[in-house]
């Protein structure tokens, strides 16, 4: 057998089953964690800057995962035992997040929950690659983005249906509702179920099978090129850039927050600065190599990637400020009226993510009649009218319409950029490619994290309304980038 069996719908449902627990946590987390930490004092100023543990665990832990996975082989095979490790520990993260007596300890809980949800989720993405074969990987990836819909539907209803149901949704100052608190308990549960099954229920391919496939397959996109060190001028280049810009914000006196940005980029010069002198051949030095020769197609990629994301974090940080300030009249965490907001939030974003679970079924029809490219166009765009349609929607229960844009954007980004990707990435470094694809998911979270609240400040008046209009925007550019990405066949060639 010198191609990859196609697999059965049943084998793909099982080997992506495990991203319906992944996105039960990651749901839970999106729609409650700003509640939490206004519940325990914080402003909305603050907000952003809390949540930037969660985008800086990804980005540290993402390409390391990759790289350890793709030279991984044990018993439970390749990337499975980063699914296992990884759903224990996001489990005990969401037990005891909704006890967190201070601000600082929920902030460090939501950093050990997003680097465990990260150390599950990376490699199945890898996952998929690893398995399918080319013509399979589109629906692969739209499978795991059904599962995704499915999860998070559950997940972002649960402390609105635990309200329903009688349960307290109000509690002191500091005090984090019994309505989200039992929702955590419920995730903490259905994560490691998920990925249980399918840790389970899969088997791997060994490392010399891989590579007897991919021998057969039509050959990628040319990957990995083999390219010198990068010199010590541009690595000084950036870090000198990144300590002009911190310099700056400090004699300007700018926001805080944007301190990040210039860390981000002495980061990066510090970075190729290390991989001159460390040994060749280590992590480190192979990751920047890895990240230096990146395939055309990744390359454009990941120009959509961070427009995309930008827009999905300022969704997520600021969609419940934005709510219940505008539509329930309160922006006080103890109030009734906010937190009945904030239960609203949590049913539009179940909404959006049931719109992503059908758009999931909907999205390999539309790629056969429009290609990957045409599709994802289409998608970004009724999500950037489903964001900007909150500035005009004064109704509540109209909001669930515009819920229907947001939802097939998100099951878009969620598995065709992935299908474009995997096509043009060789076998052996799947996992470490897959984990530098997503600093162009973190990286616009840091972004939106350290600048969203000072642009609000400066240009909206601190209106949160303003926030999800800029993210609209943004999915507009981001679907203008698409057309720069290479056709399969450009990207072969």
């Amino acid at each position: 057998m010198d191609r990859k069996p196609r697999l059965s719908f049943w084998q793909i449902w099982n080997m992506c089953f495990g991203f319906l627990g992944i996105q039960f946590g990651f749901a839970l987390q999106n729609a409650n964690v700003s509640r939490i930490f206004q519940t325990l004092g914080a402003d909305m100023e603050q907000v952003p800057g809390l949540w930037i543990a969660a985008p800086l665990t990804g980005l540290l832990v993402q390409p390391v995962v990759g790289y350890l996975s793709d030279r991984t082989w044990s018993p439970l095979g390749r990337r499975r035992p980063y699914f296992l490790a990884g759903a224990v520990l996001a489990t005990i993260a969401l037990f005891f997040m909704p006890h967190s007596p201070t601000l600082w300890i929920a902030a460090g809980m939501l950093w050990i929950l997003d680097a465990s949800i990260n150390i599950s989720m990376e490699p199945f993405r890898a996952f998929v690659g690893d398995q399918l074969p080319q013509e399979q990987r589109a629906s692969g990836y739209a499978m795991q983005s059904f599962f995704i819909g499915a999860g998070a539907i559950i997940a972002s209803l649960l402390p609105w249906l635990l309200a329903k149901a009688g349960v307290a949704n109000t509690a002191g100052p500091g005090e984090v509702p019994d309505t989200v608190r039992y929702a955590f308990y419920v995730g903490g549960v259905v994560l490691l179920g998920a990925i249980g099954w399918t840790v389970l229920r899969t088997r791997e391919y060994a490392p010399a099978e891989l590579a007897r496939f991919e021998q057969a397959e039509p050959p990628v996109e040319q990957a990995a090129i083999a390219v010198p060190a990068a010199g010590p001028l541009p690595a000084l280049a950036w870090l000198v850039a990144g300590l002009a810009l911190a310099a700056l914000i400090a004699a300007s006196g700018w926001d805080r927050m944007l301190y990040v940005l210039a860390g981000m980029l002495a980061a990066y010069g510090l970075l190729l600065l290390l991989a001159r002198v460390l040994p060749p051949g280590g992590m480190l030095p192979s990751i920047a190599g890895d990240l230096r020769a990146m395939p055309r197609t990744m390359r454009r990629l990941a120009v959509v990637q961070f427009f995309s994301w930008f827009a999905l974090f300022a969704m997520w940080i600021y969609t419940t400020a934005a709510v219940a300030g505008t539509h329930y009249g309160s922006n006080d965490p103890t109030s009734a009226a906010y937190n009945d907001g904030a239960n609203w939030v949590g049913v539009l974003f179940a909404a959006y993510n049931g719109f992503a679970a059908l758009a999931a079924v909907v999205i390999p029809w539309l790629a056969g009649r429009l290609g990957l490219r045409g599709t994802h166009v289409f998608n970004l765009c009724l999500g950037a009218l489903g964001l900007l349609s909150f500035l005009w929607v004064r109704d509540p229960q109209w909001l669930l319409l515009s819920m229907v844009g947001v939802g097939f954007a998100w099951a878009s980004i969620l598995s065709l950029p992935y299908a474009m990707l995997s096509d043009s990435l060789p076998a052996a470094k799947m996992g470490v490619y897959m984990g530098i694809f997503n600093f162009f998911i973190v990286i616009p979270q840091l972004v939106a994290a350290s600048l969203l609240g000072f642009l609000l400040r400066a240009l909206f008046g601190g209106q949160p309304l303003w926030a999800l209009a800029l993210g609209g925007a943004s999915l507009l550019v981001a679907a203008a980038c698409v057309f720069a990405v290479p056709r399969p066949a450009e990207a072969r060639a």
